[in-house]
């Protein structure tokens, strides 16, 4: 695990940066789906909800559109997509415990899951190992954000 400005960021994710959210691979083709360290401590690291879009429950979300949306006392606002795709389902654990995207955002605050439409043709517009980590912290040092 990597922490870049005080933010934990794993290097094995692939990282839509702009955006703030995470993919992960799962063995059986799907995509999982979070936000990062960085998207808790921008929204004020206490989520009073994670609601996912149960209407795009089995539609095409495009990448960087919305599949999700977080509340805080600070910030409403979307969870995007990292890659089209899918939408499969919403992690059920967040409806009670919302804290989880901040708490534990890489395991079991995870958000929803996708089945990506063209995974190998869209994961390389997205930042992973230790060059995308080096690009997330230069958008870290541009924007001023830190997780301290």
């Amino acid at each position: 695990m990597a922490k870049l400005n005080g933010c934990d960021l794993p290097e094995d994710l692939y990282y839509l940066i702009e955006k703030h959210v995470w993919a992960k691979p799962m063995d059986d083709g799907t995509i999982r789906v979070g936000m990062t360290a960085v998207a808790g401590n921008m929204a004020g690291g206490n989520l009073a909800g994670v609601t996912v879009k149960r209407k795009s429950m089995g539609k095409e979300i495009p990448q960087g559109k919305s599949m999700a949306t977080i509340e805080s006392s600070k910030f409403v606002g979307p969870v995007p997509a990292p890659v089209t795709g899918v939408l499969l389902r919403g992690n059920d654990k967040l409806s009670s415990a919302p804290n989880l995207a901040v708490s534990d955002p890489y395991g079991e605050g995870w958000i929803a899951e996708l089945q990506p439409a063209d995974w190998d043709g869209e994961k390389g517009s997205l930042a992973t190992g230790a060059d995308g980590l080096a690009a997330y912290q230069a958008k870290l040092d541009a924007d001023g954000v830190s997780c301290k």
